[in-house]
């Protein structure tokens, strides 16, 4: 069920809608005037390469950054794509509370030593949680503290070793990816660079685009996103939106 509060505000936006293609599909970049509008038309022309049923999958993910939008005309044909498509509601965030509570129970001090020991609660979730506990650091300093932390217990790349999946990998990866977040909100882009680098897929279009965030100019991605990635799968939209979403959502960096 949609609540309250968001439904008030979507039932004026959107009616029946329309599942048809864009009339044209441009192979060119996004201006920057207009770029928003433009980068979800081409997510839009992403999704419906895809099969029928997971076309409708994502449907709903277009919907909170449709809302973000101000032209007129822009949300008049969102209001006719998207129609009465419900908004997913998130559940309370588990890795925050815990971050909260783990501070709030052994101090500063004792939560960066349990994230050091692996120990509980931070022995499952390590990155997400002390990602989560950044943005509740009490001063800049322990910030920074942190995120050098979490840098630390992410190690060195593992490029090259192989195809072989473990724990370790898969934290690292982890790791990569908050601290890639991280580092795009605060517009570092050496940063950005290096967290990412320990990601499995650092090209990934998420990754482009929250590069674009910090160098400006995501438009020049719009062909590769109406390109799709030829899988089927529904990966290559989600990405587009959550990496255009932060751009949306906080504006690019200052120059």
């Amino acid at each position: 069920m949609i609540r309250a509060g968001l439904l008030l505000l979507l039932a004026g936006l959107w009616a029946a809608p329309v599942l048809a293609a864009p009339a044209k599909v441009s192979d060119a970049d996004c201006p920057a005037r207009g770029e928003p509008a433009c980068m979800l038309d081409a997510a839009w022309s992403a999704a419906l390469l895809l099969p029928p049923d997971k076309a409708e999958r994502v449907k709903p993910l277009f919907a909170p950054p449709a809302l973000q939008l101000t032209d007129p005309k822009a949300r008049a044909l969102w209001n006719e794509r998207l129609g009465d498509t419900p908004v997913d509601i998130p559940y309370e965030d588990y890795v925050r509370r815990t971050a909260e509570s783990t501070i709030r129970e052994h101090g500063w001090d004792g939560f960066q030593q349990l994230a050091r020991d692996g120990a509980a609660p931070l022995h499952m979730g390590r990155p997400e949680i002390m990602a989560a506990a950044v943005d509740l650091a009490p001063d800049a300093a322990r910030r920074a503290q942190l995120i050098d932390l979490m840098f630390t217990l992410a190690g060195k790349p593992r490029s090259g070793q192989g195809s072989g999946i473990n724990d370790e990998a898969f934290e690292q990866a982890d790791f990569g990816h908050v601290l890639a977040e991280r580092m795009m909100r605060d517009c570092k882009l050496a940063e950005f660079d290096r967290a990412a680098a320990l990601t499995n897929a650092p090209d990934a279009l998420r990754y482009r685009l929250w590069r674009a965030r910090i160098t400006g100019g995501a438009g020049k991605l719009a062909p590769d996103i109406r390109a799709g990635d030829g899988s089927g799968d529904t990966r290559h939209v989600r990405q587009a939106l959550e990496g255009y979403g932060a751009i949306l959502t906080l504006g690019y960096c200052a120059k």
